[in-house]
């Protein structure tokens, strides 16, 4: 792909096209595969619907960064191979991994001014409200359809953002209204004094909280949903609460700079590119001056001079789950895409650009 003499400038875009090039670099495969689950190549068994969503949110980074259409059309192939090998239908069991498809789709409808994706996205907002909203611990989203009784931020999280974003395609008061009623929901029920958000409750039927999941899209959503909504109710105290909840999340789970390996790898891989996204949207909300921006800039230049400094490798870049380290294969392409994210945000942050709506 063409590079500019704005990315010659600022080398984290270089390095960001690097980031994007390593994920067809390690784990291209043909379609109908077009990714294979790990490198080096193993089981491909598990359709991996949600990490494919945030693909393609990848590759459009990469679009608005460069202006590059090769970008828009991965994103296209990526959305298609999704639909695709989900045997064209846009529904699952999971609703937040629906949710994260309406996501992308609604920034490529914007991207494009396609109307097509936007139908996608209120068709899918539709059936989570239909399938999956219950009052099961106050009103909100459940996880998925064989468990109604268990909610959590996963689900709620996305639910929100993307009500908010609808609303301001279209001013129907049944996306604010939900949108609304789920983060207060997340507020009231997985969000600590310090603004540290828990992962769900409810999970085995015994109104228990998961406390044990400290996880940092957890928190990378709740600050996306607080900014989301501010962007079209304008109540400061929802950028007050992201702000909480991203220096919150930092301390807890970076103290270094760094955030460490969540999980196994596979879903949890993921974790640390929805935190990237949405610190990048609250640093747009919050704008360079803001003395509330420079530990959330500093947490962003810290860790991914720690990634760049372990994850080159063939020329390309490979992240492992603790950019500590270099990547110990088998790794996930969910970890790539992380990186992707991450590195974007830097690239963004760099130029001193505006992080657009992401």
């Amino acid at each position: 792909m063409n590079d500019s003499n704005a990315r010659t400038e600022n080398p984290w875009s270089a390095r960001a096209d690097l980031a994007q090039r390593g994920l067809d670099h390690f784990f291209g495969a043909p379609e109908p595969q077009l990714l294979d689950n790990t490198y080096p190549a193993g089981d491909n068994s598990t359709f991996n619907y949600w990490w494919l969503a945030h693909v393609i949110d990848a590759r459009l980074d990469a679009f608005e960064r460069t202006g590059d259409p090769e970008w828009l059309a991965a994103a296209e192939a990526t959305s298609a191979n999704l639909r695709s090998r989900n045997e064209g239908s846009l529904f699952n069991d999971y609703f937040d991994d629906m949710l994260w498809y309406a996501l992308a789709l609604e920034r490529l409808a914007r991207l494009t001014g396609r109307e097509e994706p936007l139908d996608d996205a209120r068709a899918i907002w539709a059936h989570v409200v239909e399938h999956g909203w219950n009052d099961t611990h106050g009103p909100s989203v459940a996880w998925r359809k064989q468990q109604p009784y268990y909610k959590n931020t996963p689900a709620n999280g996305p639910f929100a953002i993307l009500s908010a974003r609808l609303h301001a395609q279209d001013p129907d008061p049944r996306y604010l209204d939900h949108g609304t009623v789920a983060f207060d929901w997340i507020t009231s029920t997985l969000v600590g004094p310090d603004g540290f958000v828990e992962d769900g409750i409810n999970r085995e039927g015994d109104g228990r909280i998961d406390t044990q999941w400290r996880f940092t899209y957890n928190q990378g959503l709740y600050v996306g949903a607080a900014v989301a909504l501010d962007a079209v109710l304008h109540r400061p105290e929802l950028v007050a609460q992201a702000v909480r909840t991203a220096t919150t999340a930092i301390a807890e789970l970076a103290p270094d700079g760094v955030v460490g390996r969540e999980g196994g790898g596979g879903d949890e891989g993921l974790f640390k590119g929805v935190l990237y996204r949405y610190l990048g949207t609250l640093l747009d909300r919050l704008g360079p001056g803001s003395p509330d921006a420079a530990p959330l800039v500093d947490f962003v230049r810290t860790s991914t001079d720690a990634l760049w400094a372990t994850g080159q490798r063939d020329g390309s870049l490979l992240a492992g789950d603790d950019w500590r380290a270099p990547a110990q294969p088998p790794v996930y392409y969910s970890t790539q895409v992380s990186a992707i994210m991450a590195l974007e945000l830097r690239a963004a942050v760099e130029a001193g650009e505006a992080l657009r709506p992401r």
